[in-house]
């Protein structure tokens, strides 16, 4: 390697030096100053505010998907009866009066509409229940970001143990003291439940 290429290894890794004192210099200054402090106090509440959407959409799903486990039932015994009731309106047209063979044949098409509509409802709900596979992904969607979240408390408050000793050592107990979620006493609006989730993709 000759002396230029040297020279200008030696200009990179002073470039580099000087913008990790500056990063370094800065991230104390914030410590310091207590901008750091005040977003590691704060993200111990998203998380948990995270973590309780969550649970509120895990319920909901599985609610939903009650609710269609009970429907489906209903909706092929109204198939099945309606189909009987076609078979045994057929035979007793044979012997009837042209009176009563038009009210049996009135009957037979609602009992006809009738299986058929429940056919329908009976794939509706089929399709709903399909669609609470957002769930599955949505929790997985949270929980990474959970975990993301938890990675970056950790690393703010060893920066802090590291700069701002006292601080960090003040959120590390209020952090213990947290005990599940921290939302209940709040109410999440619907309005903040719809912005996370859009925040999220959904």
């Amino acid at each position: 390697m000759n002396s230029r290429e040297d020279s200008a290894k030696d200009d990179v890794y002073d470039e580099l030096g000087h913008v990790a004192r500056q990063l370094h210099s800065a991230v104390v200054q914030l410590g310091v100053d207590g901008y750091l402090h005040r977003i590691a106090s704060e993200i111990p509440d998203a998380r948990e505010r995270l973590v309780y959407v969550g649970q509120l959409t895990d319920r909901a799903a599985h609610k939903v998907l009650g609710l269609v486990e009970q429907g489906q039932p209903e909706c092929r015994a109204l198939r099945d009866d309606a189909q009987a009731l076609c078979a045994r309106l057929d035979a007793a047209a044979g012997s009837a009066s042209p009176e009563q063979a038009a009210l049996l044949a009135e009957a037979r098409r609602f009992a006809e509409q009738a299986a058929a509509r429940a056919d329908q409802q009976h794939e509706t709900l089929s399709e709903i229940m399909l669609s609470q596979d957002f769930q599955d992904l949505s929790g997985q969607v949270i929980q990474k970001v959970v975990k993301i979240i938890t990675e970056t408390e950790d690393q703010l408050l060893g920066l802090l143990l590291k700069h701002a000793p006292m601080q960090a050592s003040d959120l590390t107990h209020k952090s213990a003291d947290l005990q599940g979620p921290q939302v209940e006493g709040k109410a999440l609006e619907q309005g903040d439940v719809d912005d996370l989730l859009a925040s999220l993709g959904f």
